[in-house]
């Protein structure tokens, strides 16, 4: 077959064993306009076939002069549920004639790759492809139904919706929550954006500015921060504990792709929940939801939706399932790409280097885990920023920063060690004493310093306390990651 030829731009065709499944691809490809050859060795079938016009003749695909009658055919599909006599088929045709194009039905994997090396270029197996069509309708079902019920949800709203994301919110929390809000304006109901901590790392600050994204900072110490709101919902908030102990009032909807244990840590009577450790990002979840409600996309958006799939993902070099290939595809033509290219080249500020120089310095490496301790710091995103940075160091696949600030020992930790779920190693260490959030690829908590010492902080204790924490985190962290601290920098 010449280079350059494709398959739709062929017009020859030759069906060898015409059951149901020959049926339907013949039926489809005369329906092309297509010239098909049938041949098949049931008399009764083959004059049925001629009495509605079509090219059909008696006889078995096994023998090598049917293999010979097909040779000048652009493509052949062998498509007998006799997976023995498709084998015999693909032998002869591939023996006549090189360059013909072979389509062969096996029935299990196993067939599949006996006719794969007999010569057929393309195999097929119709329980699979019936099993992938039933689960492609399944999904649109599913998400049908959910989107009517969020709906339901976000209709039922009285006053305003409030969007909350995890603490000092990331690309892919960021733009899930701007995508949420998309919808609930499309539905006719307001709705604001809220976080709690800082937004500290300068890439989410260069990506809120440029997008102009209005969101709101919350404080857990106001008891009225979402009293004009009455319904709530979390986007890729990645608390794994007890969402509703740190709202007031409940929680309506819960949307993530992080692993939570939906039993332990999600009330009953929570209404709407739609997690999806499958797919790699919270924002692919709110594409697939913006494409459902038929939004009118906008460029903003789709932007950030974008770019939250494309952060997450680490620009698909990470855990990139094809569910956030193709939301990536579909948000692709809308999105400003000027735009992104800024947001992807911030500056780093010296406080980032400075967190990471101490990181580096303090680094110790037991196989191929790092854990380091920056110290005492003022911005804690520098922390995710190290973390990052010392995952690229040869030969490391997890990487844990912390360091002590406002009285909290904060940690951010990264691994891309399949067989390792970091945000559970960090659940694992520290549940009883700190606030753990986030997922396999990377995680984060922060633990307040008194609980973890009982010893209050000032001046006067500064460094012994900074001895004692990193002692004791580093510690616990490689018992969690299943190996021991010796006390070394691990160069």
């Amino acid at each position: 077959m010449s280079t350059g030829v494709t398959i739709s731009s062929m017009s020859r065709y030759a069906i060898l064993g015409c059951g149901s499944v020959g049926h339907a691809v013949a039926d489809e490809l005369i329906d092309q306009g297509k010239d098909v050859l049938i041949v098949d060795r049931d008399d009764d079938r083959v004059e049925t076939l001629r009495d509605r016009d079509m090219n059909a003749q008696v006889g078995d695909i096994r023998e090598q002069d049917v293999a010979g009658s097909v040779a000048n055919r652009d493509v052949v599909l062998i498509l007998s549920s006799d997976v023995e006599a498709n084998k015999a088929a693909v032998s002869n045709v591939r023996e006549l004639e090189e360059d013909v194009f072979v389509i062969a039905r096996a029935s299990d994997p196993v067939s599949g790759d006996e006719l794969a090396e007999l010569g057929a270029d393309t195999v097929i197996n119709p329980s699979s492809v019936i099993a992938e069509s039933a689960l492609r309708l399944l999904e649109s079902g599913e998400l049908e139904h959910r989107a009517q019920h969020l709906s339901e949800i976000i209709t039922a709203t009285e006053r305003k919706l409030a969007i909350v994301t995890h603490d000092n919110p990331d690309p892919d929390a960021i733009a899930s929550a701007v995508a949420l809000r998309a919808i609930t304006e499309h539905l006719d109901v307001e709705a604001d954006i809220f976080y709690f901590g800082d937004m500290g790392h300068q890439e989410n600050r260069a990506f809120v500015n440029l997008l102009d994204v209005d969101m709101k900072s919350a404080s857990r110490d106001d008891e009225n921060a979402f009293v004009e709101y009455d319904t709530v919902a979390l986007v890729d908030h990645a608390m794994l504990t007890d969402t509703n102990e740190e709202f007031d009032q409940p929680v309506d909807v819960l949307i993530d792709h992080h692993d939570i244990d939906i039993d332990r840590d999600i009330p009953d009577d929570l209404p709407f929940i739609d997690i999806r450790p499958q797919m790699n990002s919270t924002s692919t979840i709110l594409t697939k939801y913006v494409q459902e409600f038929d939004l009118g996309l906008e460029e903003s958006v789709a932007t950030a939706l974008l770019y939250g799939i494309r952060a997450e993902t680490l620009d698909f070099k990470r855990d990139t399932t094809p569910a956030d290939l193709t939301a990536a595809a579909y948000l692709y033509p809308f999105a400003n790409h000027d735009t992104l290219e800024q947001v992807e080249s911030p500056s780093m500020s010296p406080e980032t280097l400075d967190v990471l120089a101490e990181a580096i310095t303090n680094r110790e490496v037991q196989g191929s885990h790092l854990v380091s301790n920056a110290g005492f710091i003022r911005d804690r995103e520098a922390l995710e920023q190290a973390a990052q940075h010392l995952l690229n160091l040869e030969g490391i696949t997890t990487t844990a920063v912390f360091g002590i600030a406002d009285n909290t020992i904060y940690l951010a930790a990264r691994s891309k060690d399949i067989r390792l779920n970091i945000g559970r190693v960090l659940l694992d260490a520290f549940e009883e004493i700190g606030e753990t959030m986030g997922h396999s690829t990377q995680a984060r908590v922060e633990i307040p310093l008194g609980i973890f010492t009982g010893i209050e902080t000032n001046e006067d204790n500064r460094e012994t306390l900074l001895h004692l924490t990193e002692e004791a985190v580093r510690r616990k962290l490689f018992a969690a990651m299943g190996v021991e601290s010796e006390g070394s920098n691990g160069s």
